[in-house]
C-alpha cells in the first residue's frame, strides 16, 4: 500500500510551457493513494497565493474517492440513504422534483467537490428568471422567491450530508444570497363568506359534521381524516391528534406520524363541536370519526374531502379556496377572538409560537392598528369632555 501522505501536503513545479503548477493532498482513496487538487498561475508568486488559499480551504479535510462523482449522482444516493427512511412519501416526492427539475440539469455534470458558492448563486439567478417549464399568466417563466428558498433548503441538506460523507470540503450553499421572503396574503373566508359556507354545509348531512369540526379546530386535512373514536374523550370534549393520513404512491392510503412533534396534540373543542361529536358517536358503526360514506370500515379519503369542499364552495358562490385555507380561516378568527398566540400555536400543532407569528403576523399588526385607533378615539373623547 502506498504511504499515506497528510492532507494539505503539496508541491510546486514549473511546467514546460512556463506556467507554474502546484498541488496539494485533499484526501485519500481506499488503497491509501492520495487525491490531489491542482492549481496553476503565470507566476510563482501568484501560484503560491492560490496554493495557500487551497491549503486553508482543505485544512483538516480528508476527502474520499467518491468526491469525484458527478453532482447529479449524489442527490439520488442522498435521497435513498438519508431522506427516504425519515420523511413522508409526499415530502420525498417534493425533494426529488427540485433535484430533477433544477439541480441536475444545471449542475449535474459538475464534480461534487468542485461545486462552488458561485455555481449555486448562478443556479438561483437562472431559475429565478427562467425556472418554470410552462409559462405562468402573471409570472411568465420566473420562479417565485419562496420556491427558490425551498430549493435552497433541499440543496443545503444534500450538501451538508456530502460534507459528512467527505465528498466536499465545504457546503457550497452556505453564504449565498436568497430572494427576500415575501409574506403572501392568506386566503380565508371572511365573515360573510363563512356564514354562507356554514349555511351550505347544513344542507349536506354527510359532510356537515366534518367541515364544522374543521372550521372550529383548524386541523390539517390528513389529521382530521385520520381521527378515530379512540382519540376522542367525550367527557372532556377533547380529540387527540395522533396520526395523519397520506396518499400512497400508486393509490391507497397510509397512516403516519404527525407533520411535527408538536403536531401530536390534544385540542379543547368549542362546546358545540364537542356535543356534535358526542351525538355523532351514538350512531357510529366505524372506528373512524369521519369514515368513508360508502365503506364505513375505511376512513374518508383526504382527496374526496377536498373535492367535496370545492363542490360546496361552488354551490355557495364562494371563491375556490384550498382545504388548507380553512385552517387559515380558523387561525385568523382565533386571533380576532383574542386567543393568545401560544394557545393558537398549540391548537394548530405548529413547531413554535414564532412560526405561528411568522404566518399570521399581518393579522396581529392589523389588530394593533385597530387598538391604536380606538385609543386615539378614547383620548379625543376625553379631551372633549
Amino acid at each position: 500500500m502506498a504511504k499515506r501522505r497528510p492532507s494539505g501536503d503539496g508541491m510546486v513545479r514549473r511546467r514546460e510551457d512556463g506556467r507554474w503548477e502546484g498541488r496539494i493532498v485533499v484526501g485519500h482513496k481506499e488503497n491509501g493513494d492520495s487525491i490531489f487538487r491542482y492549481v496553476s498561475a503565470k507566476s510563482q508568486k501568484t501560484l503560491m497565493k492560490k496554493l495557500h488559499q487551497s491549503i486553508e480551504e482543505y485544512r483538516d479535510v480528508d476527502l474520499s474517492e467518491d468526491s469525484r462523482m458527478p453532482l447529479g449522482e449524489w442527490p439520488d444516493r442522498w435521497l435513498e440513504e438519508y431522506v427516504s427512511p425519515t420523511v413522508r412519501e409526499s415530502t420525498l416526492k417534493g425533494y426529488r422534483q427540485y433535484i430533477e427539475c433544477y439541480i441536475k440539469p444545471r449542475l449535474g455534470d459538475r464534480t461534487v467537490c468542485k461545486v462552488t458558492a458561485a455555481d449555486v448563486q448562478a443556479l438561483y439567478r437562472e431559475v429565478q428568471k427562467n425556472g418554470r417549464k410552462t409559462e405562468h399568466p402573471e409570472c411568465g417563466y420566473a420562479l417565485s422567491g419562496s420556491a427558490i428558498r425551498s430549493l435552497h433548503g433541499v440543496f443545503r441538506q444534500a450538501m451538508d450530508a456530502a460534507v459528512r460523507e467527505r465528498l466536499t470540503a465545504r457546503n457550497p450553499t452556505e453564504g449565498v444570497t436568497l430572494p427576500k421572503k415575501k409574506a403572501s396574503a392568506k386566503q380565508i373566508l371572511n365573515d360573510e363568506q363563512l356564514e354562507r359556507f356554514m349555511e351550505e354545509i347544513k344542507k349536506d348531512p354527510v359532510w356537515h359534521d366534518f367541515f364544522y369540526t374543521e372550521l372550529t379546530t383548524g386541523m390539517r386535512r390528513g389529521e382530521i381524516c385520520g381521527l378515530m373514536w379512540s382519540d376522542f374523550d367525550g367527557k372532556k370534549g377533547t380529540p387527540t391528534v395522533r396520526r395523519t393520513l397520506h396518499q400512497r404512491k400508486g393509490g391507497g392510503l397510509t397512516t403516519g406520524e404527525t407533520k411535527t412533534e408538536k403536531g401530536r396534540r390534544t385540542i379543547t373543542l368549542p362546546p358545540s363541536t364537542a356535543q356534535l361529536l358526542r351525538e355523532r358517536r351514538k350512531g357510529s358503526c366505524s372506528q373512524w370519526i369521519f369514515p368513508n360514506p360508502l365503506r364505513p370500515e375505511d376512513t374518508v379519503n383526504p382527496g374526496r374531502a377536498y373535492s367535496r369542499l370545492k363542490t360546496l364552495l361552488k354551490s355557495a358562490g364562494l371563491p375556490g379556496i384550498r382545504f388548507h385555507d380553512l385552517r387559515h380561516t380558523y387561525a385568523v378568527n382565533s386571533i380576532r377572538a383574542g386567543d393568545d398566540i401560544k394557545t393558537i400555536q398549540t391548537n394548530l400543532g405548529h413547531a413554535s409560537a414564532a412560526f405561528t407569528l411568522d404566518i399570521y403576523g399581518h393579522v396581529t399588526e392589523a389588530m394593533k392598528q385597530d387598538s391604536a385607533t380606538r385609543m386615539e378615539a378614547l383620548i379625543k373623547s376625553t379631551i372633549n369632555l
